[in-house]
């Protein structure tokens, strides 16, 4: 996506701090300019949409047309769990402000806190009525993460809606020139994206080894 978002310099993404520095490298290899925005520690590592447009506003008066806002929840390193409502907030802000939405969301089944709980970035998008016109939001997933933490594996997705159809196509024609991930990379991402259903025989067995993986993690 970067590859999409970035051409020149002029152009910005707004990253929270502190961030894997995944986002950092990938802005500077296209050529792009990070926007930081400060996450803050007090709150339990939260995200302060008064603190994001103040950067945002600091970066267009340089110049600097900022694309697209980063987001990683559950964090990483923090942690963090956005709260609902700080989610809602952080949709409407890029949909005022004309942003694309990138959330980092491959943490999702690392959460161990009784009092925490993940809500995907679509749904909130869908619960405020956007429709598939409306938000342009990317979600990102990976086998290298949650209950099934496949470090050694190299696989993973994205989601890419509210995107328009020549938008989309260029989209699937950049991942498509680069290399795909392994066969057994590949397998992984299936059963990530396809777990066992209600009617399935094997639901019992996947929920209670899925329980326990937590537990032992």
């Amino acid at each position: 996506m970067m590859q999409l978002l970035i051409r020149n310099e002029k152009d910005g993404i707004l990253v929270p701090i502190p961030q894997y520095p995944l986002y950092s490298a990938s802005i500077a290899l296209h050529g792009g300019s990070l926007v930081p925005y400060y996450l803050n520690e007090s709150t339990g590592w939260g995200l302060e949409i008064s603190d994001v447009k103040k950067q945002l506003e600091d970066a267009r008066s340089r110049g600097i047309d900022v694309r697209a806002l980063v987001v990683i929840n559950p964090g990483n390193p923090t942690g963090q769990v956005l709260a609902e409502e700080n989610q809602y907030d952080i949709v409407k802000f890029c949909k005022n402000e004309g942003l694309v939405l990138l959330a980092d969301e491959v943490y999702q089944e690392n959460i161990y806190a009784d009092n925490k709980k993940f809500h995907s970035f679509k749904k909130i998008v869908r619960s405020l009525g956007y429709g598939e016109e409306d938000l342009p939001l990317v979600s990102y997933q990976s086998v290298s993460k949650g209950y099934y933490g496949e470090c050694g594996k190299r696989g993973g997705y994205m989601e890419i809606t509210g995107f328009s159809a020549p938008v989309r196509e260029q989209i699937y024609k950049i991942a498509s020139v680069n290399l795909c991930s392994n066969i057994t990379g590949q397998i992984l991402a299936s059963l990530v994206m396809n777990p066992p259903k209600v009617s399935d025989m094997t639901l019992l067995k996947f929920l209670h080894l899925n329980e326990n993986t937590k537990f032992f993690r």
